[in-house]
């Protein structure tokens, strides 16, 4: 059985999650970002970074609305430091993984056959293990075009050099961020709430999304030295 106060920090953490996307979403609304893109970075990214991901927008967000730099020389402009634009570029991935991971794992609630089409009980007796393919392969097509509308704007690229130039730069990003992602939840899962609590964890369930916030967390952290090296090397933008 999972703990009261257990049950009571998901759903504190939920909601804070959703307050903090929401602030963000209405204050993007009140001063756009000059990267389109960035207005559903930053809100999606609020759901699991919750107030470390408020602060960063007002601390570094804000300086990239348009309002914030109109008529100002760009000599003028405070620089961006480099590890807060690897955050940034991580962010595009955090983005297509939370939105790729709640469609796919709504979507398998919803429809079992879904995951039984991945592999449940034939390559799987897991369902998680089967849906974390679907959630992959969401994830893969949302972190692509949130960089497709990064990169393509920025090197004023054809449509399919756009797209060929996304792949290129999020595949790895991306994966890396999965990795991180799908070992907490597997920990989560086997070590904590089956040994622990005895309570295999289900989508239907809160603490379930409080688990993914915090593998979108660790998700973060390995993909974070992808990113730097990625952006070092000129695939991905500075932003």
């Amino acid at each position: 059985m999972v703990p009261h106060w257990l049950h009571a920090l998901a759903l504190g953490c939920l909601v804070l999650g959703f307050a903090c996307t929401i602030f963000i979403a209405i204050d993007t609304m009140r001063h756009p970002q000059r990267m389109w893109i960035m207005n559903l970075v930053w809100p999606v990214n609020g759901l699991f970074g919750t107030v470390l991901t408020l602060w960063l927008y007002y601390r570094f967000g804000r300086l990239a609305a348009r309002d914030a730099t109109r008529g100002k020389p760009s000599n003028g402009r405070k620089p961006t430091p480099f590890p807060v634009m690897v955050a940034k570029g991580a962010m595009h991935c955090g983005a297509g993984c939370t939105l790729g991971d709640i469609i796919a794992e709504s979507l398998a609630l919803a429809f079992p056959v879904i995951a039984i089409w991945a592999g449940w009980k034939t390559l799987f007796s897991e369902k998680m293990f089967a849906v974390w393919i679907v959630d992959y392969l969401f994830a893969f097509l949302l972190g692509v075009a949130f960089q497709y509308f990064t990169i393509k704007p920025m090197r004023d690229l054809s449509p399919m050099a756009g797209i060929a130039q996304a792949v290129k730069a999020d595949t790895l990003s991306l994966t890396a961020w999965q990795v991180g992602m799908y070992g907490f939840m597997a920990i989560a899962q086997f070590v904590i709430f089956r040994n622990v609590f005895s309570v295999r964890l289900e989508p239907s369930m809160p603490e379930f999304w409080f688990m993914m916030q915090i593998a979108m967390i660790a998700g973060f952290l390995t993909s974070y030295p992808v990113n730097w090296y990625l952006i070092e090397a000129g695939v991905k933008e500075r932003m």
